[in-house]
């Protein structure tokens, strides 16, 4: 079996990174979110760059999803966060596409090219949300919450890129 990876380059020499990788620089608090960074990394540099690995420093990210695990993804393979070339922009959430769904939305830059990415249906579960979003978790729902982190990582990783980010 063939291992997920991410290449980018950096003064043309390839860094590869796999989603072991990216989780010791992120932690174990959001393994979805990591995932999700992985997931849209792959799907966005597949069509930005087909040919070869895009120069990391070049990339940006405009995001309407706020998750601290996507953003460490971003972070240690393009060094996004740190130059100032990834954004949380609100006004890209897609509201008509549900509470589920509205903040997966990625637009992935490498140079004066742009993709637009947004998560395809079911995918996201709805109780994820809505628990993740509520105020004052029981420790009951706090462990159900990590459990449910846990499930959307796997999910993620039972599907390839395209499966799961759409171009629109």
């Amino acid at each position: 079996m063939t291992r997920d990876t991410i290449t980018v380059l950096e003064n043309e020499k390839p860094l590869t990174y796999d989603i072991d990788a990216l989780t010791l620089y992120h932690g174990y608090g959001f393994p979805g979110g990591v995932a999700h960074g992985f997931r849209v990394m792959q799907r966005a540099f597949a069509l930005l760059s087909s040919d070869n690995p895009p120069e990391r420093r070049s990339i940006s990210v405009r995001t309407a999803f706020r998750g601290p695990g996507a953003r460490d993804a971003f972070e240690m393979v393009t060094r996004s966060t740190s130059e100032e070339r990834y954004v949380i922009d609100d006004a890209l959430a897609e509201p008509e596409r549900g509470e589920t769904l509205m903040r997966y939305v990625f637009h992935v830059s490498c140079g004066d090219e742009t993709v637009r990415l947004h998560i395809r249906d079911g995918i996201v579960r709805d109780d994820f949300i809505a628990l993740g979003r509520k105020p004052d978790r029981t420790a009951q729902e706090e462990e159900r919450l990590v459990d449910l982190k846990r499930d959307m990582a796997e999910r993620l990783f039972a599907l390839p890129a395209h499966q799961i980010y759409e171009q629109y």
